[in-house]
């Protein structure tokens, strides 16, 4: 089965909102394991506008399933946070500064020295790293040659496009995974995933591993609950 690794970055946002420790993101860490995550990811940004550094310290000392931790590994602050608390993963991902929310993948070739020397630094303490990549075979090709384990897929375009025609919207990636899978990478997606077009990705993507969802997971819980959220999700994945 397809691991759901459920990203908690909007429930830090809430609390941040207004000061204090409501919601609390540690135990929202905890009751997405218990109700059933297979991971928690976190991606905190320098400015600390919604999950804080402190928070990733405290998650790590609650998990019980799969860590991932995302981020940009240009900041060193990121780097020495990892270093520090050792995920089961790294998703690096060439975010901006000021930059909203994360919209592309990585140039794996012209960035191919730096990755190469960014991966050896997470995977010689023990860390598994994963490469945002958009949905182009060149770019998974050359994910491949940096020595990382995994791509994640960066899923917005084919959420965008799946209610216009989904077989044209998940074609991409469906030669990007074939191409990874060719050149023994593993697959992870993540953004702008949901309820709506989950299950089609997930049964048309070769190879996937694991999808990193937060902000439509979040969403839909404040209706749906978050207990029942995370049990939906992960029958669209069975």
């Amino acid at each position: 089965m397809i691991k759901l690794s459920v990203n908690i970055n909007k429930i830090a946002t809430l609390r941040n909102s207004r000061g204090g420790n409501k919601p609390d993101v540690v135990k929202s860490a905890i009751d997405a394991q218990r109700f059933g995550a297979d991971g928690v990811t976190v991606h905190p940004r320098p400015d600390e506008r919604h999950i804080r550094y402190n928070d990733v310290r405290e998650i790590k000392k609650i998990i019980t399933t799969e860590f991932n931790i995302e981020g940009n590994c240009r900041e060193q602050k990121f780097v020495d946070l990892v270093l520090e608390t050792k995920p089961h993963q790294v998703t690096l991902v060439p975010d901006e500064l000021g930059q909203i929310t994360s919209n592309h993948g990585w140039d794996t070739i012209l960035h191919k020295d730096y990755l190469i020397q960014m991966i050896k630094i997470f995977k010689d303490a023990g860390i598994r790293t994963s490469i945002f990549v958009d949905p182009d075979i060149r770019m998974v090709e050359g994910a491949a040659a940096t020595n990382t384990d995994r791509i994640e897929l960066y899923t917005q375009a084919y959420a965008e496009e799946y209610h216009q025609n989904k077989e044209k919207a998940v074609e991409p990636y469906k030669r990007a995974a074939e191409a990874a899978i060719q050149h023994g990478l593993e697959i992870n997606a993540g953004h702008d995933l949901d309820l709506d077009n989950l299950r089609y990705f997930s049964q048309n993507v070769p190879g996937l591993k694991e999808v990193s969802i937060g902000h439509a997971l979040i969403s839909d819980s404040i209706y749906l609950g978050f207990e029942n959220t995370i049990q939906l999700y992960r029958r669209q994945l069975k």
